[in-house]
């Protein structure tokens, strides 16, 4: 019996195959995250004794997944790879896996085109970069360059799947989307790789950022996932001595597994070590309940100890009356039902009113929390007004004023709070006004960043990105809006509108004009040429149908000449038949009449002889009519056949 064959390529424990074993085709499709699910045992074939060589694990491991395998495991049996090879990816293959259809599109709800949010995006790319070793300034992810942006995606991606295949030959264009779809990012169907020869412009850098953003957060989860003690990892190590996951029993046993394969391949037929192992980790988890199995059945053992002497004590008792006995134990457990009623009721009083004293403690000490601070502040105010009077009856006395200046400088002390007050009203209505003139620029910002975002559109829809066809090699005809500088001049980053863009796009409609007006008059021309074809075909059906008709009336004459040439042979079977009975009449007159009508006998018999050459005669010229027309009938079929093929050809050259 042959081992059964890892149809995934051997990917779930890392342990190698024997090299009898056949390998299976590695699949094209990539494999998901969170694992395969979960299968039954092979069943071994019928009739296969328990000393079946060579042998095979008789369970299927579950850990496609290197994230779900256990990390406790050696790297027994497992091939060194060399320097110039790369190890296996859990992506086994560049299958494309069918992106949704127009209708079931996915649009991304993040806003990634407000400039809060990418700047939030920008700041946790650039921590986790840092955070993995990756070294990058702020700077590189305001001015994103091509290959700046393959060097952080690749960085990213091998954060997830250390193993995916990066080709350095290759261009970054054609792994750029299979990469995506190979870690299910949901909006890949609204990338295009036009974006990546520019990735900084104003209308693809968002949607890249969101990228990078998003493989940030895959990384994390994925880092915190590992840290992390779930049962799905599979780490022998922490499992607990008691436990009840189904994933630790699939843990234990694929370590087991894996001793056991590893001792096969040292020659072991028996596995007694890994047996007592694995026995002595059950029997430390089942530790406890037995301890627990063993007090209860002490005492049980007490109890029925009891009970047995109370049922040999009970003889004392059988002695008494029924009605008596009955009363005897009846009106004990009536008191102590009653007497357990009433202290569960008490104890659930007292639970009531132990609440609601705590919750009226609680209360209280906040509330007096709260006193003490607002005391402790007031007392704060309270000693620094002290001071400050203090401090102003110091310069007061040191000044050594008159009443008279005093009273100069209260008054001016209130035309100074007058014009201050006038002066944080003006403050404040001015605010009001830069306020609204921020909310019509931000609108006009907006507004303009669309019409450019329709402009973007309408120069991609009209195939103008760069470089533009030969008159215009040199023209660039896209443009940024820059709204963080203060300079007007450079708010629009690209050529200037009026000189070169407006007269370009005049140059290029006109240009498109005129060639529409060329391929107007090829089609005029072609119209006609198809009105003349047309034409001609019409006059081929006449032709036809002409010698259609002509067809029916042969066939209509041929049918008429089978019907005569019947009817006549008709005739002259009728007559060679009257002439066979004369004939006979006279054959039998003869014998009568003798030699005079022998001669008679002689006439009728040439009589029969040119009827029947008459009707041989007939029959030939019919054969030969039939013949003819039918030959006449194929003859006309191939010229209709041949004008056909021909008038098809030329409409096809046409």
């Amino acid at each position: 019996m042959l081992p059964v064959q890892d149809t995934h390529g051997n990917a779930r424990s890392g342990i190698p195959m024997p090299s009898t074993v056949k390998k299976a085709p590695s699949s094209s499709m990539r494999m998901s995250l969170s694992g395969p699910a979960l299968r039954a045992p092979y069943i071994p074939p019928v009739g296969s004794g328990p000393s079946s060589n060579p042998r095979h694990s008789v369970y299927r491991s579950q850990n496609a997944n290197p994230l779900l395998q256990s990390t406790s495991k050696p790297n027994y049996g497992r091939t060194p790879l060399h320097n110039s090879t790369r190890r296996g990816s859990i992506w086994t293959g560049n299958a494309v896996i069918a992106a949704p259809s127009g209708s079931q599109t996915l649009k991304d709800p993040r806003p990634i085109r407000e400039r809060a949010y990418q700047s939030k995006m920008r700041q946790e790319i650039f921590s986790w970069l840092h955070a993995t070793g990756y070294e990058i300034s702020m700077q590189t992810l305001t001015n994103i360059t091509g290959k700046d942006y393959r060097a952080m995606f690749q960085h990213l991606v091998n954060l997830i799947d250390p193993c995916y295949p990066f080709e350095p030959k290759s261009r970054f264009e054609d792994e750029f989307q299979p990469a995506l779809r190979a870690l299910r990012y949901p909006f890949v169907s609204q990338m295009d790789n036009k974006w990546l020869a520019a990735p900084g412009s104003m209308h693809s850098w968002p949607a890249l950022l969101a990228v990078l953003h998003w493989l940030v957060d895959i990384g994390k989860a994925r880092l915190q996932y590992l840290e992390s003690d779930d049962p799905t990892l599979q780490n022998v190590e922490k499992i607990p001595e008691e436990f009840h996951e189904p994933m630790h029993h699939q843990a234990l046993a694929f370590e087991y597994f894996s001793e056991a394969y590893i001792a096969f391949f040292h020659g072991a037929d028996v596995f007694t070590e890994q047996d007592k192992a694995l026995e002595a980790r059950y029997a430390k988890k089942n530790e406890r309940v037995l301890n627990d199995l063993e007090e209860q059945k002490e005492r049980l053992a007490q109890l029925q100890a009891e009970l047995a002497q109370l049922q040999t004590s009970g003889v004392r008792w059988k002695t008494l009356p029924r009605a008596a006995s009955y009363e005897f134990f009846q009106a004990p457990l009536e008191k102590l039902q009653k007497a357990h009623g009433y202290l569960v009721s008490d104890r659930a009083k007292f639970h009531d009113v132990f609440q609601r004293f705590e919750s009226r403690k609680k209360h209280l000490i906040d509330t007096i929390a709260h006193e003490k601070a607002e005391l402790n502040m007031r007392a704060m105010n309270l000693e620094q007004l002290k001071s400050e009077h203090n401090k102003l009856l110091d310069t007061v006395k040191a000044q050594n004023l008159t009443p008279e200046e005093v009273a100069r400088m209260n008054s001016d002390h209130e035309t100074l709070s007058r014009n201050l007050e006038e002066l944080k009203h003006k403050i404040s209505e001015t605010q009001k006004v830069v306020m609204s003139l921020e909310v019509m620029m931000t609108n006009r910002g907006a507004a303009a960043e669309e019409a450019l975002d329709l402009y973007t559109n309408l120069l991609s829809s009209l195939g103008l990105f760069p470089p533009l066809p030969t008159p215009f090699e040199g023209v660039d005809l896209t443009l940024q809006l820059n709204l963080a500088t203060t300079n007007v001049s450079q708010l629009l980053i690209g050529e200037d509108i009026r000189k070169v863009i407006k007269p370009t796009l005049s140059a290029v409609a006109e240009l498109k004009r005129t060639k529409r007006a060329e391929v107007e008059s090829e089609r005029i021309k072609v119209d006609n040429d198809l009105d003349q074809l047309t034409l001609e075909c019409e006059n081929v059906y006449e032709e036809v149908r002409e010698v259609e008709k002509k067809v029916v009336v042969l066939n209509e004459q041929a049918d008429e000449l089978r019907d005569a040439a019947q009817q006549e042979s008709m005739v002259s079977n009728a007559e060679a038949a009257r002439l066979e009975r004369e004939l006979a009449h006279a054959r039998t007159a003869a014998l009568s009449s003798g030699m005079g009508v022998k001669s008679r006998l002689q006439a009728l018999q040439f009589d029969y002889r040119e009827q029947q050459a008459k009707i041989a005669r007939l029959k030939d010229e019919t054969i030969r009519a039939i013949a003819k027309n039918s030959n006449e009938i194929a003859l006309f079929k191939e010229e209709v056949s041949s004008r056909l093929r021909k008038l098809r050809d030329f409409v096809e050259e046409g």
